[in-house]
């Protein structure tokens, strides 16, 4: 049986820890990449790292809130939380959306 992964509540979500998860370039990449595409599987997120470096950086994303993991059969689904978001810090996208990339 597989474990149930933490997400958490939309009002727990604390715009200091989005701003620490964000903070990394990789971490930054893959949700401009998932701002831009939609739900991508863990596979289609690869950044040229580790395996389980790429594992700890969703880890951190889901963990700030960022993004949804969902698990269909042995494969996982990342996508922004963009709903619970805005709701939280209305603008917050419209303001990552024009953040210029340190890559």
């Amino acid at each position: 049986m597989m474990r149930e992964l933490f997400h958490p509540a939309r009002e727990a979500i604390r715009l200091s820890t989005l701003f620490y998860a964000l903070s990394e370039p990789a971490r930054l990449k893959i949700v401009l990449k998932l701002l831009e595409s939609g739900e991508k599987s863990c596979g289609d997120l690869t950044c040229d790292l580790a395996k389980s470096t790429m594992s700890h950086h969703f880890k951190v994303l889901r963990e700030s809130g960022l993004v949804n993991t969902r698990i269909e059969g042995t494969q996982r689904f990342i996508s922004i939380r963009k709903e619970d978001l805005e709701y939280r810090f209305p603008g917050f996208f419209s303001f990552l959306e024009h953040a210029t990339p340190p890559f």
